[in-house]
């Protein structure tokens, strides 16, 4: 379990090793950025198997860094931390397959996409937040770089959106654990410690405290109305880009919001938690009827993943454990199905077709030219519509079940969220695959790749063995909630 950290310190090796040596050939670049990949998922899956379920926060790594300023370098792991290091790092192999095509500056390309892996395996593996903050922020300029130097479209206003919202939801969320430190006079950015402290204070202290800090991380998870950058981002980013961006970096903005927000501010949060709720449900409403009229294929994806992402901050809203780890499960869910989703479109679709009009492909028949994409996209739908035997229909069914607790007309909204997912879904399949024998003198299109294949099978294979037994991942997730961090949050709540 202690060797957990160096999945972070593989990602930043590879980084290097793709930047110096990844120049002699693409070919050696990816080959390169796959091995320490997989090394870093096979440190994760050995933490997975030693891992024995338990409520607190392990420590892994803890040495000093700045003392005079309460900051250690101290990273741990509990069940919701390792949930998502998985999700991480099945999320980081498949999108090197799914890149196996990239040629243009293909070390610096994996080099960028290693660091940001790095990043994100240091935020989730944080205890001491100031660490986790500066994570946070080291994730931010890969993401730009791979947006506004390989991505399409508009991507220079894209990424530069990307950024500036990163950048002022991370300045908020600094301002308040600063606020927080000093307030408190805890002068330790230790999460048990500084949460014992900040618990202390008065409500009408917690509040802005917490509006800080859970707006901030919100912003980079798409909280209505602050999601506008994610189908910029979505649509311009190039397909490994897209599947980390949507599959693990909004991930990095919710899991704040838990880890961070909710313990520290518990009175703050139940103040808010009706608004948060509230504004949850308009972004699954909102984002599903912008996904219905879409004509551009990948715009429609990048704005179902905002929908989906609602139902993180609802289940998260409502504030009982089954909720919250129907969140966490939620996570995971979206971050393998929505990383396939932009695969299938990006690489498999639009590198292929040079189009991602709706209705130009209606013409094609792609799903007579790619069965195998026609079929990977109907998986995937379904399966983020919540259909039984995959992720999300037990991620679902537990927000659901938690939020009908707090609020039955919260719930009828996202179960009409559910059904708006199905008709886009349905919509997008027909346009995109199902429109017709192709034309005669249609073009013969490049054959699906093996390593396209693979990535498939792999993300497609991980929702299927989480969707037939949860308790693979809540068993993790649902001690983690009821620990000594947590409780505060939810006082005599239900289970």
């Amino acid at each position: 379990m202690n060797t957990l950290p160096s999945a972070i310190y593989l990602c930043f090796a590879g980084s290097a090793a793709a930047l110096v040596f990844g120049r002699r050939s693409a070919a050696l670049a990816r080959r390169l950025a796959l091995a320490f990949a997989v090394a870093a998922a096979l440190v994760v899956a050995r933490a997975a198997l030693d891992f024995a379920p338990a409520g607190e926060l392990r420590t892994l790594t803890n040495a000093a860094w700045v003392p005079a300023l309460g900051i250690r370098y101290h990273l741990a792991v509990d069940g919701i931390s390792l949930t998502l290091a998985v999700l991480t790092a099945i999320a980081a192999i498949a999108g090197i397959l799914f890149s196996w095509n990239v040629t243009e500056s293909a070390g610096e390309f994996f080099a960028l996409y290693l660091a940001l892996l790095g990043a994100v395996y240091g935020v989730f593996l944080s205890e001491n937040l100031f660490t986790l903050f500066v994570f946070y922020e080291i994730a931010i300029i890969p993401k730009y770089f791979l947006i506004a130097r390989w991505g399409g479209g508009e991507r220079e206003f894209a990424a530069m959106k990307l950024v500036l919202y990163s950048f002022a939801g991370s300045a908020l969320v600094l301002a308040g654990l600063l606020w927080a430190s000093a307030a408190s006079g805890a002068h330790t950015f230790e999460l048990p410690a500084l949460a014992a402290a900040t618990r202390a204070l008065p409500g009408h202290v917690q509040v802005p405290l917490f509006a800080l800090v859970f707006v901030g991380f919100a912003t980079l998870a798409g909280l209505f109305p602050l999601h506008s950058w994610a189908p910029d981002g979505h649509v311009a980013a190039p397909t490994a880009a897209s599947m980390l961006l949507a599959g693990v970096v909004m991930k990095l903005g919710a899991y704040g919001c838990l880890r961070v927000a909710l313990p520290l501010f518990p009175a703050g949060f139940h103040a808010l938690q009706g608004t948060i709720a509230v504004l949850a449900v308009i972004g699954i409403l909102y984002a599903a009827l912008v996904a219905l009229v879409q004509s551009d294929f990948k715009r429609v994806v990048g704005f179902s993943s905002v929908s989906h992402m609602g139902f993180v901050l609802l289940g998260v809203a409502a504030g009982t454990p089954r909720a919250v780890a129907g969140a966490v499960l939620q996570m995971f869910s979206h971050g393998v199905l929505a990383g396939l989703l932009f695969g299938v479109v990006g690489r498999m679709v639009y590198d292929r077709t040079h189009t991602r009009d709706l209705a130009s492909l209606r013409m094609m028949g792609l799903g007579r030219l790619l069965p195998f994409a026609a079929a990977s996209f109907a998986v995937a739908g379904f399966a983020s519509m919540g259909m039984p035997g995959f992720s999300g229909f037990p991620a679902e069914l537990m927000i659901l079940i938690g939020t009908w607790r707090y609020s039955p007309a919260l719930t009828l909204g996202a179960v009409i969220g559910i059904v708006l997912c199905a008709a886009f879904t349905l919509r997008a399949l027909q346009a995109g695959f199902l429109g017709g024998p192709p034309p005669a003198g249609a073009p013969v299109l490049p054959p699906i790749t093996w390593p396209e294949k693979a990535g498939t099978c792999l993300l497609v294979a991980a929702s299927v063995a989480v969707g037939l037994h949860p308790s693979l991942l809540l068993d993790w997730i649902e001690p983690a909630l009821h620990s000594a961090l947590f409780l505060p949050v939810w006082p005599g709540a239900a289970p």
